[in-house]
């Protein structure tokens, strides 16, 4: 069996789980297969172990890959999947759970460091200086949620725990998932967005919910804002966000998802942080990044492989 690990970035697939077990020709992949290699370069193999939407699996691919038998995805779902199309060729697709608590915990960890000036003071310390600028504490704040699932349910606990007042919306939140979340119901996004100090995306990208965060929401925020995205990059007008940024001084944003991933050396985001400095602060899609994560992630990929290979397979996706 001739097994491919996709988008290893931090090279520790091989290293959080035993393989072994599998008896199998595993190829680990570190850096992104361009699309139009794709086809030849994954030709060979049985199985393919995707890290989450890194890579696409589209009909076109599927249909490309005759030896291909088996997908695990990371996750217990994967939209850059086709399922129905590897159901057709018979081949077999498999998740993993995922933590639930890691992008939460991101999401304050960046609320935190861009509110309390971290990257600002930090860069001074290396460039040889010292404190350069104030912070502001949590407590008190105004924090808006849009989204309030699983990950923006997370959230809202975490932040209430810094004593902030939290509000949300979205198309479907409703008065009583409010009040069982004990926050606040904005009318509307734009409503939600005058109120906030800080407000945080926590939405699934969809064709309704794309470019959702829009010229209209950038403008009824306040001028101080932080403006945080650790869902996906294109539920956001990213110029409307770049001009309000520019065009307010005191306003902040923390962006952990990008269009293209990784960013390449030529990008906006690059070009717009080197603009605005520590103002707007970039991570490598860090949210759900995580020794525990990926312990989990590969010790059930192996887990969903080994039980294909014994005729039981498990955690199967369907269409």
């Amino acid at each position: 069996m001739k097994i491919a690990i996709l988008d290893d970035w931090a090279d520790r697939a091989l290293a959080v789980a035993d393989w072994s077990p599998l008896e199998a020709d595993i190829t680990v992949f570190r850096e992104p297969i361009p699309s139009d290699e794709q086809a030849s370069v994954l030709q060979p193999f049985d199985v393919i172990c995707l890290m989450r939407e890194r890579t696409p699996l589209p009909a076109a691919l599927i249909n490309a890959l005759p030896a291909l038998r088996l997908v695990v995805t990371t996750g217990a779902q994967n939209l850059a999947i086709d399922v129905g199309a590897a159901q057709a060729r018979g081949v077999t697709v498999c998740g993993t759970q995922s933590r639930k608590t890691t992008m939460a915990e991101f999401t304050l960890t960046l609320m935190l460091a861009q509110s309390r000036a971290l990257p600002a003071n930090t860069a001074s310390v290396a460039a040889g200086g010292f404190q350069v600028a104030l912070g502001r504490d949590l407590a008190d704040l105004s924090i808006g949620l849009v989204g309030l699932g699983q990950i923006g349910s997370q959230v809202a606990r975490l932040a209430q725990a810094f004593s902030a007042k939290v509000t949300a919306w979205s198309p479907n939140l409703t008065p009583e998932r409010a009040a069982e979340c004990r926050v606040d119901l904005a009318p509307t996004l734009d409503a939600l967005a005058a109120r906030s100090d800080i407000l945080s995306v926590h939405m699934i990208l969809s064709e309704r919910s794309a470019t959702l965060i829009n010229r209209s929401t950038f403008a009824a925020l306040p001028q101080n804002a932080l403006f945080v995205n650790t869902s996906r990059a294109r539920l956001v007008d990213r110029g409307a966000l770049f001009d309000w940024l520019q065009g307010n001084p005191a306003a902040s944003a923390a962006i952990d998802v990008f269009e293209d991933e990784p960013i390449p050396p030529t990008n906006p985001w690059r070009d717009m942080r080197a603009r605005l400095g520590s103002r707007l602060l970039l991570t490598p899609h860090l949210g759900y990044v995580s020794e525990a994560t990926w312990q989990l992630f590969y010790l059930q990929t192996v887990e969903a492989i080994a039980a294909y290979q014994a005729g039981n397979p498990i955690r199967v996706l369907t269409a």
